[in-house]
């Protein structure tokens, strides 16, 4: 690992290998949550890693025991993941990002700059915020979001061509955006009629899985 100078990396950090870590980060101090009752509890980052200037990354509380950031990720400057966020592989979090407590990011996302996140909501696999946009309710996989208030505008498709998606996989999510976002039906209509219309592709099946674990509600 490459460690800046000025950095603080507290008690609970567990980093993994060839992270670099730019000057003047604070990594593993203690959360900001008045619940904090100085238990042991840890901040995880995975493998190749880059954290850049002045981020701060807290460790968990009891609810969960830990933070975690995953591996190839990129974590820009003056960046904050809160308490119990959990981010998967090869995230982006870009300049000014503020993520609130327990939020859970899934792999390959990319959130714009000055993205601000409440606490608990969840951003699904391959999701794209654009920068400045202010995130109330839980983001879709494989989403494209951006307006005031934000909103779901398309699938991803751009990013997922680039990652080897074919052209099947792709036509298949595009079918089910419009359905849920572009058809006459409420969510759960929607929903109902996209389960009817299987079988579904991989990607499908973890677009409706989402539905079935958002708690806060899945954004528009």
């Amino acid at each position: 690992c490459v460690i800046g100078s000025s950095t603080r990396i507290g008690s609970g950090a567990r980093i993994g290998n060839d992270v670099k870590i730019f000057h003047g980060a604070s990594i593993a101090m203690i959360p900001q949550d008045l619940k904090f009752g100085g238990e042991s509890t840890e901040l995880r980052v995975g493998d190749r890693t880059v954290i850049r200037e002045f981020t701060t990354l807290n460790r968990g509380t009891r609810e969960l025991g830990y933070s975690a950031v995953g591996s190839d990720c990129l974590i820009m400057a003056y960046a904050h993941v809160a308490h119990d966020c959990v981010l998967g592989d090869r995230v982006i979090v870009a300049n000014a990002v503020q993520l609130g407590g327990h939020v859970h990011i899934g792999d390959w996302a990319i959130l714009g700059g000055a993205v601000v996140v409440h606490q608990f909501s969840l951003i699904g696999e391959h999701a794209m915020i654009g920068g400045g946009f202010r995130v109330t309710q839980d983001v879709p996989p494989y989403a494209v979001v951006a307006g005031y208030p934000a909103r779901v505008v398309s699938v991803n498709r751009v990013g997922l061509e680039r990652r080897g998606f074919k052209k099947e996989q792709l036509d298949a999510l595009s079918r089910a955006f419009r359905l849920l976002y572009r058809s006459k039906f409420n969510t759960k209509q929607a929903i109902a009629k996209l389960r009817e219309d299987g079988p579904h592709t991989d990607e499908v099946k973890r677009l409706l899985a989402f539905y079935d674990q958002s708690e806060r509600g899945v954004m528009r």
